[in-house]
């Protein structure tokens, strides 16, 4: 299997190495970076992003707000199968639907960073084939649990999962004090390792998703409502928390 991965950043090199693929291109805006990730791989090359060479598999790897334009402009490269890794849904699946017709195709969202691998991979599989069981096989075999679902469902759950508990945790990161490690607690201890493993990270990406899913809003709501809470109002608060 040949396979053209766009987007040569962390997620793009984690595809590429679980893939299976006997053989892999990269392409990048930044011809750099295509040709130190291919250098990455033992059947590596690094091509042009407007390459007029075909594979039987494309992936994109780009930013969430960049795929549809990606999958519109390299899905014709891909002879089997279109498949992206871009962690949302609603525009990829509708991308791949408009632009990869007469192809297998499929959107793969890793619930991780690469350095966290292997994990949890919902999956929405616009057309199924060999090509891309043997996509999902692939990464099963490296340890990832790979679970279909449906647009709507990993949508929703993204506001919860992402854009809800990464504002949570910002917020605590934002005005936490700097306090000597002895006084945490078994639940402010664990908070601040989440506060620093999440600051750690590209906030390129977690600004795309806030911009992308809906829920930063109502964790703001339910704050304020909280600070301003009276006892009684606090313990209902609480209660309808435990629920």
């Amino acid at each position: 299997m040949q396979l053209l991965v766009v987007g040569a950043g962390e997620m793009g090199r984690w595809f590429a190495r679980q893939s299976g693929a006997e053989a892999v291109a990269f392409a990048d805006r930044d011809p750099a970076a295509a040709r130190n990730a291919a250098a990455e791989m033992t059947a590596g090359d690094a091509v042009p992003l407007d390459t007029d060479e075909t594979f039987d598999v494309v992936c994109l790897a780009v930013p969430m707000s960049a795929v549809p334009a990606a999958i519109e402009a390299h899905a014709g490269k891909a002879t089997a199968a279109v498949v992206d890794v871009a962690g949302e849904m609603r525009d990829s699946v509708a991308a791949l639907k408009a632009h990869a017709e007469g192809r297998e195709s499929a959107s793969f969202h890793p619930l991780f960073s690469s350095s966290n691998a292997p994990g949890n991979v919902p999956t929405v599989v616009v057309q199924d084939g060999p090509t891309i069981e043997r996509l999902r096989s692939a990464l099963e075999s490296a340890g990832n649990e790979v679970f279909e679902t449906t647009v709507t469902e990993h949508d929703r759950a993204m506001e919860t999962v992402q854009a809800k508990a990464h504002t949570a945790v910002l917020a605590y990161a934002l005005v936490a004090g700097d306090v000597d490690p002895r006084f945490h607690t078994a639940l402010s201890e664990p908070l601040s390792e989440l506060a620093s493993g999440l600051t750690g990270n590209t906030p390129a990406v977690y600004a795309e998703i806030q911009a992308r899913f809906d829920g930063s809003e109502s964790v703001a709501d339910a704050a304020a409502e909280l600070a301003a809470a009276d006892d009684e109002t606090f313990i209902e608060l609480y209660e309808e928390a435990g629920e």
